[in-house]
């Protein structure tokens, strides 16, 4: 089954989410780990490796450094 836009979170669900990103892209810009990322903002490192390789597709590097703590 497929979930409409959104994942089938609620809008306050979403903007939390979202937050929750934007946290993770300072941090990966300020070079911390997946595992220091995970462990801070209590979310699985596999959520922050998704969220490190989107940034990394998006944006193409990483201001703060390279791409150090993604896995190959």
């Amino acid at each position: 089954m497929r979930y409409a836009q959104g994942g089938g979170l609620t809008d306050a669900e979403r903007a939390a989410r979202e937050r929750l990103w934007i946290q993770a892209m300072e941090r990966f810009e300020a070079g911390q780990k997946n595992a220091e990322v995970a462990a801070t903002l209590r979310v699985s490192e596999r959520s922050v490796e998704r969220w490190r390789r989107a940034m990394l597709r998006t944006c193409g590097s990483l201001r703060g450094g390279d791409a150090e703590g993604v896995p190959d």
